[in-house]
């Protein structure tokens, strides 16, 4: 096995263990805050909080780590979010945590990830062969899942028994694990011929031109944009409420169904890890896209029954590992080292923006326009009550058979796109 892939595993497996405790944190906040005021709009600022600012600084934290050392980074990084958690720590034993520290915490960390998910970019295709970017990919998808899996069932059971403070003390242990890790172990080459310094918004400048000048790559991002909007519609927002609604407010469905695009996530992962499937990154991207809104959130609206959504989320995540994997190897393949942190933080900055949108008019329109409209006796509403029935949540229910119609149908029209496929001409 190559040596750097050697070192990438062991990186990624301190990692893994850190996003799990960082991740069970993040979870718990979320129980601490809603036992404090029992508001879901309470809830979806903590999201709120976190995305904003990594989407306003991403497009000019590229630049910067162009120009610096990437160990330095992630550890920096990861240190001021070790800080963030001691914080909340120190609050919290002397009674003094209040929902607004979260919020600010909260934006902090979306500050620093702003800066740490394009150096980690970067970091893969500095010691990563490009022969195991698919392989990677689907690796960092599974531990992905894994946490999405775990961390419910692990950080409700442990807050339940010991609180808040013990999910931090596991939190700051596994930073600890991560961060001497990479201190000690890992090593990343560095450019032996530095760039000039020059501003960074230059090199933010520098990184959107690049795109630009590459269409069919350009295009690619905007319809991830879009892709991401489509699905934080409904499945951010209004999937554990449409669920509560439909069950009778029963727990269990939404955690089993939680649990199950979890599994589906990890078992996507595994299937991109063999390398065995297609290499056309286009099909990867979005043959696997129109999928996962056809079979995932078609069926997530027409079902009624906890079997029929565990099967719809299975059909929804599992093929994202594969989007994930395609888009990674189009990014590797095209654009060159030295530029690949500032044109990955433009990236990033313009896929992620249509996520906050999406959660906001995601709750909105379930509040206001399609659940009123479901209870209603417009010929419409009734015709549709035959595919989605007419309880509560049957609106909300009607909104994941717009996104995977919408979503599935732009898929399938960006997969035949000549500009898009021009790109592996």
């Amino acid at each position: 096995m190559n040596q750097n892939f050697k070192q990438y595993i062991i990186f990624w497996l301190s990692q893994a263990i850190s996003q799990l405790g960082s991740a069970m944190t993040s979870f718990t906040l979320i129980l601490w805050t809603y036992e404090q005021v029992h508001s879901a709009m309470a809830v979806s600022i903590l999201s709120f909080c976190n995305y904003v600012p990594y989407i306003l600084v991403s497009i000019f934290a590229g630049a910067f780590v162009d120009q610096h050392n990437k160990k330095k980074i992630l550890l920096l990084t990861d240190s001021i979010a070790a800080v963030c958690s001691v914080v909340v720590l120190l609050l919290s034993m002397f009674d003094l945590l209040k929902i607004w520290h979260i919020y600010l915490i909260n934006g902090i960390i979306g500050f620093m990830n702003s800066f740490q998910s394009p150096t980690s970019s970067v970091v893969i295709g500095k010691i990563v062969p490009k022969e195991k970017l698919a392989q990677v990919s689907g690796m960092n998808s599974f531990s992905s899942n894994l946490t999405t899996v775990l961390t419910p069932i692990l950080a409700a059971f442990l807050f339940s028994f010991g609180g808040l403070k013990i999910i931090l003390f596991i939190d700051l242990s596994s930073f600890l694990l991560a961060f001497f890790v990479l201190l000690l172990y890992i090593h990343i080459p560095e450019e032996k011929t530095k760039r000039k310094k020059r501003s960074l918004f230059s090199d933010c400048k520098e990184g959107i031109q690049f795109l630009l000048n590459k269409k069919s790559l350009w295009i690619i991002i905007i319809t991830m944009a879009v892709l991401n909007f489509f699905s934080r519609l409904t499945y951010e927002n209004i999937l554990s409420p449409m669920l509560l609604s439909r069950s009778g407010n029963n727990n269990l469905v939404l955690g089993t169904v939680n649990a199950m695009m979890g599994i589906g996530g990890i078992v996507g992962g595994i299937l991109v890890s063999t390398g065995k499937f297609s290499k056309n990154p286009i099909k990867m991207i979005y043959l696997s896209a129109m999928i996962s809104f056809l079979f995932g959130d078609l069926l997530m609206g027409l079902g009624r029954t906890p079997i029929l959504w565990s099967i719809a989320g299975i059909a929804a995540s599992l093929p994202i590992p594969f989007i994930n994997a395609g888009q990674n190897i189009i990014l590797y393949e095209t654009v060159p080292s030295s530029m690949q942190g500032r044109v990955f933080a433009v990236k990033n900055a313009i896929q992620y923006s249509t996520i906050p949108i999406g959660i906001l008019l995601g709750g909105f329109l379930a509040d206001y326009i399609f659940e009123p409209f479901m209870q209603s006796e417009k010929q419409l509403a009734v015709l549709l009550q035959h595919l989605v029935g007419n309880s509560a949540g049957s609106g909300m229910a009607l909104m994941f058979l717009c996104t995977g119609i919408c979503g599935g149908l732009f898929s399938l029209l960006c997969y035949h796109s000549k500009e898009i496929k021009s790109l592996r001409k």
